[in-house]
């Protein structure tokens, strides 16, 4: 049980995009993965376009015939629990070719069900149709469809080749004066002559809710049937029957208990019983337990409540013939919240002896949850042993949820478990229809979920959101509008509002803001741009510290917006401040400087060269070394960055592209481009990125006319902020640092002399490394040096990585000096982990030849990761030996040592 002292909420939840990114001295790019395809069901307008990616198709034809007449203005979407938290969402559908289609995902493993929709111009009317020659699969709900999304994750609710029968009986309610019918799970190898009765479990559904959506909505025989060949559960039967009754007591025990005892080989005993429902149902179970207490042994409560009171001696009645009462609730957006916790006090307070699953913080009171809760609740009846304490990762309930009042200030509310509250003016208090679309959806995909009327306001709660930013607008009788109580602000879509979620996830990680004395400046600076000579504007982003006067210029990174954008985007949307505060402090990033100038309506390569870079020169101490220039874009700022570096190649040495087009022209100079550039990196949505395509192309052109290039792994998404944001994160800590793509150099000076000074220096990594006079040690001499820091940052979500880690390898190449060498086994090392934690192993030292090793001429392990240890930022460090025999000829000698950043399963 849980008692008040431990009533205090925790979580665990971990979502979204990751990658793997290298920071400072490795070659290796993000990883990125899609959640395993769908198995659709029977709708023709449903397909697998690429993997994790669902695609809805609705002809046009099919539109009007489910409106019914050809109406001046139609809106079609798909609607189902795509949204945060299993949400009923809107996916707007475009008309082109005659067809209405969109694509979403990479979706969640589960199952999801939809309807298509229709808004007719003018009256606002909605309406919900269905693909007509696709099967009917949800009783209640005539207009929707359902499809099942296979993963790892719900392995628990898929289908079972072996698994138990479901078949439907019949029966006769004296309540409602009619023929009922159930539907009933019987085990695998259910032996209807068995002696022993089998025990059996009766569960009711919610108001609105048909009995078959325990099977339809809820897979409770897929579930059933994980359990059972698993040998989780007791062989037991399930009865799921029709509770839609004025007297659901009477049902229970006089219609649906005996049609089940007289069709099935099961147990009438009150011990070999237990009940449990959803809603309604549920309080219908509480209910007979405190009238009938001993009928069932076992009661489970699904988003339930209790309206009747208990007293101190009927508490003591249900504690003496029950065996189980366990308690299940969604997270604050459950409508039974508040009822679960008057529950849990009436039930501390008369001393009913019951068990609390916890708050389920994913999921409010919808079939996600309920699913759980089903698979929770089967697997600890008759007799299984089982902790009592809440599912892992639950919350504790530490009294009612309230929410704000009407006309609460600034908007929205987000609550410390990313729960999040809107609401309107009283402007709207005349609308029919009033919805929010921002970018909610799977990987950044914009959804509109509608609002509901309260009062003459409009509000909406949903969550628990991913952590991240997020942008939104009213969609108020589908006309845009601004939510004018939140203060942000989008200069290129006056409409759009953001706010932030603090949460896991990559997003979440980096878009956060950091404490003030942590953060970087923003500021503004003017430059006279090349269009009509007028006056344009900057954002600069300068690092913590920032100092005009230190004697080296800071290295420039130029980013840019894209297509109906302006300078203004990256800070107002893409919260480029705050990614660069949060790479700056975790140091994944060296000190620069960042100009976010403004592309519009001219001839870029020239704005950039001639207007833009020499404000920031003379502005800002910056670099004007192209070897300490960086040049960026998404979309059509990708366009102009690309343009940039065919025209003048070496004029940047980093350039990238977030959603990148375009090619070489025939007259660009490619020896030149390749140079002249150290990091030519390439980023893209998945198909749902309109540019995915002419990225594609990019590509081919480039590898066609031999530009030296990296294609980072597609990361998925649409044309989006949240594409932009995770390529701007993998891109920025690849700039101004060492290249050992071709290995880290080494070289060692053998003076004339017994006693000749070995200096080890590492090129591009400062001074190099001043090492101490030679050991003499007899027969060799021994230099000792260190290996660069090296740090691997891993972000990837536990789906990404599966039960695998990392690991980081080096090798050696031979050091040579006028025709002599002396091999790679006379280099050793002794890896170290700087950042030490659980799971994070340094590997083996490795001697030299000359100490009976092999030395680095094979690969070495520098450290490795497993599942528990992989996730975050580690540092890496190794202590260098070199030996030469004491007779090695004098001179200068070359060398590398290349390291390797590599997955493991």
């Amino acid at each position: 049980m849980i008692d008040e002292q431990t009533r205090r909420r925790r979580r665990v939840r971990s979502r979204s995009w990751a990658a793997l990114t290298t920071a400072a001295a490795l070659t290796a790019g993000g990883l990125l993965m899609a959640p395993a395809a769908s198995a659709a069901g029977e709708d023709s307008w449903l397909s697998s376009p690429a993997e994790g990616l669902h695609r809805f198709t609705v002809p046009a034809s099919a539109v009007q015939a489910a409106v019914g007449t050809t109406p001046a203005a139609v809106a079609v979407a798909v609607e189902g629990n795509f949204g945060p938290g299993g949400t009923w969402s809107q996916l707007n559908l475009g008309l082109n070719n005659g067809n209405y289609s969109a694509t979403l995902g990479p979706l969640e493993p589960g199952l999801y069900y939809y309807q298509f929709e229709a808004t007719i111009g003018g009256t606002e009317q909605l309406v919900g149709f269905r693909n007509p020659a696709s099967p009917q699969e949800v009783t209640s709900q005539p207009t929707w469809n359902t499809f099942f999304v296979d993963g790892e994750s719900a392995d628990w609710l898929a289908d079972v080749p072996a698994g138990g029968q479901l078949e439907t009986i019949s029966y006769d309610s004296t309540v409602a004066g009619a023929e009922r019918s159930a539907l009933v799970w019987t085990p695998p190898s259910y032996d209807a002559d068995r002696a022993e009765p089998y025990p059996v479990l009766y569960l009711l559904p919610d108001a609105g809710q048909s009995h078959r959506e325990w099977t339809e909505l809820g897979r409770a025989a897929q579930i059933l049937d994980n359990l059972a060949v698993e040998g989780e559960i007791e062989p037991m039967v399930v009865v799921m029957g029709d509770g839609d009754s004025s007297d659901a007591r009477a049902e229970v025990l006089d219609n649906i208990v005996p049609a089940a005892e007289e069709a099935f080989n099961v147990s009438a005993e009150p011990t070999d019983r237990a009940i449990a429902g959803i809603g309604r149902g549920a309080s219908q179970a509480l209910n007979l337990l405190v009238t009938d207490p001993g009928e069932f042994a076992h009661v489970g409560s699904f988003s339930g409540g209790l309206t009747s009171s208990v007293s101190a001696a009927k508490a003591a009645q249900i504690n003496a013939a029950t065996d189980l009462v366990r308690l299940y609730v969604g997270n604050s957006t459950d409508p039974a919240y508040n009822r679960t916790a008057a529950l849990l006090d009436k039930f501390d307070a008369a001393g009913v002896e019951y068990q609390f699953d916890g708050v389920n913080p994913d999921a409010g009171g919808i079939w996600e949850s309920w699913q759980e809760n089903l698979h929770d609740f089967a697997s600890r009846l008759f007799g299984a042993d089982q902790d009592a304490g809440p599912s892992e990762g639950h919350l504790e309930l530490d009294g009612p949820h309230s929410l704000p009042a009407p006309g609460f200030t600034p908007t929205p509310f987000v609550d410390e478990n990313g729960i999040v509250t809107f609401e309107t003016g009283t402007e709207y208090a005349n609308a029919k229809n009033v919805t929010i679309w921002a970018n909610w959806g799977p990987s950044g995909n914009w959804l509109r979920i509608p609002m509901v009327k309260q009062g003459d306001r409009w509000r909406l709660t949903l969550g628990p959101l991913d952590g991240g930013s997020y942008y939104y607008k009213f969609v108020v009788d589908r006309v845009d509008k601004k939510d004018t109580s939140n203060p942000t602000k989008v200069t290129s879509e006056p409409n759009w509002s953001t706010f932030f979620v603090a949460g896991p996830g990559i997003r979440g990680e980096y878009t956060g803001d950091v404490p003030a004395e942590q953060r970087g400046a923003v500021s503004t600076m003017a430059y006279t741009s090349t269009a009509g000579e007028q006056q344009r504007s900057a954002h600069v982003w300068t690092p913590p510290g920032y100092d005009a006067e230190r004697a080296a210029a800071y290295p420039v990174f130029y980013l840019q917006h894209g297509g109906g954008q302006t300078w203004t985007d990256w800070i107002e949307v893409g919260r480029a401040a705050q990614i660069f505060d949060n790479l700056y402090r975790k140091g994944d990033i060296v000190p620069m400087v960042v100009v976010m100038g403004n592309g519009n309506g001219v001839d870029f390569p020239k704005e950039l060269l001639e207007r833009i870079v020499p404000a920031a020169e003379n502005a800002y101490h910056v670099s004007s070394d192209p070897a300490q220039r960086a040049l960026a874009g998404l979309s059509m700022g990708s366009g102009q960055a690309l343009s940039t570096l065919w025209a003048h190649p070496g004029k940047f040495a980093y350039v990238s592209g977030f959603s990148a087009f375009g090619a070489p022209p025939a007259n660009a100079d490619i020896e030149a481009i390749n140079a002249g550039t150290k990091l030519l990196r390439i980023y893209s949505g998945d198909l749902q990125d309109f540019t995915y395509q002419p990225t594609l192309s990019l590509i081919a052109a480039m590898e066609e006319r031999g530009v030296n290039h990296e294609f980072a792994p597609l990361i998925p998404g649409p044309h989006s902020w949240d594409v932009w944001q995770k390529a701007l994160i993998d891109f920025a800590p690849r700039l101004f640092k060492a290249d050992t793509s071709a290995g880290i150099p080494i070289e060692a000076t053998i003076a004339e002399g017994e006693n000749g000074v070995l200096a080890l220096t590492v090129a591009d990594f400062g001074d190099g490394v001043t090492l101490s006079e030679p050991e003499n040690a007899g027969d060799r001499l021994r230099f000792t040096g260190a290996l660069p820091e090296v740090t691997v940052s891993d972000s990837r979500t536990a789906q990404q990585a599966g039960v695998g880690g990392w690991a980081v390898s080096g090798q050696a190449d031979a050091f040579t000096s006028t025709g002599q060498t002396v091999g790679a086994d006379h280099l050793g090392w002794t890896p170290q982990v700087l950042t030490p934690r659980p799971g994070l192993t340094a590997g083996a030292p490795v001697a030299t030849v000359m100490s009976g090793g092999s030395g680095l001429d094979t690969p070495g392990r520098l450290a490795s990761a497993d599942r528990e240890g992989r996730f975050g930022s580690a540092k890496l460090g190794a202590a260098l030996s070199l030996e030469v025999p004491v007779d090695t000829q004098p001179g200068t000698y070359t060398g590398k040592i290349t390291v390797s950043l590599f997955p493991v399963d």
